[in-house]
């Protein structure tokens, strides 16, 4: 029975989890704006600790590979990869937009397309499309939102749209009516923990050495 560490900070959110097939044994986070820096290695070790597992018991760790924020996926992968090499266990990386849909698949939807949207500055959005199963429908994408976009999204059929991109649709969709918005939806490592046991049956790692945070787009500096 695997025991993963899950590190989240795509996002605001900085998440970490520890479980294994039976599920989460322990986990803390906090969404209090881009903090991972000050936060992230403090709750690794409050997670183990509170599990009662040392770090040599761990056989693997999963990262959030984005997209999102450059700042807090650096900070997240970098500190996977440093785990995993210094303790030479599989690293597991997880979309971040999977990982939105999988906090509202524990809801149970019915048959509607699950839209999980990330901020990405200005009027963009990173986005993808899943079913209830969390299989993938429509690839991981860039998306300017306008009225062309949400047109086409709407005649998908039932959407459940959610994450922190999310409210910069709602202007654009107040005709669909086979549009919902879901509120406060955010990665969690807890999302993370039967994702990463089954990945790890499945021996689908990555490697250590070259893996690189999915940016998706390039870094923006203002002036």
């Amino acid at each position: 029975m695997p025991t993963i560490l899950c590190i989240e900070t795509s996002t605001t959110m900085c998440s970490v989890a520890i479980g294994n097939e039976q599920g989460v044994l322990m986990h803390k986070e906090t969404n209090n704006g881009y903090t991972h820096a000050e936060n992230l290695h403090v709750f690794i070790d409050e997670v183990l600790t509170g599990a009662a597992i040392s770090k040599s018991a761990i056989d693997a760790v999963c990262v959030g590979k984005g997209p999102g924020s450059y700042t807090g996926l650096r900070i997240g992968v970098s500190t996977a990869k440093g785990i995993a090499y210094a303790l030479n266990i599989p690293l597991i990386s997880m979309n971040t937009l999977l990982n939105l849909s999988v906090g509202v698949m524990s809801k149970k939807p019915q048959s509607a397309l699950l839209c999980p949207m990330l901020d990405a500055r200005r009027m963009e959005v990173y986005t993808a499309l899943y079913d209830t199963n969390g299989i993938e429908v429509a690839a991981t994408k860039a998306l300017i939102i306008n009225e062309t976009s949400m047109a086409e999204l709407a005649n998908k059929g039932e959407i459940l749209l959610f994450g922190d991109g999310a409210t910069k649709c709602k202007d654009y969709c107040v005709h669909y009516s086979n549009i919902t918005f879901l509120q406060n939806q955010f990665p969690s490592a807890l999302n993370m923990i039967e994702y990463s046991v089954q990945r790890f049956q499945q021996k689908q790692f990555e490697d250590v050495a070259y893996f690189e945070p999915f940016y998706l787009k390039e870094f923006y500096t203002g002036k």
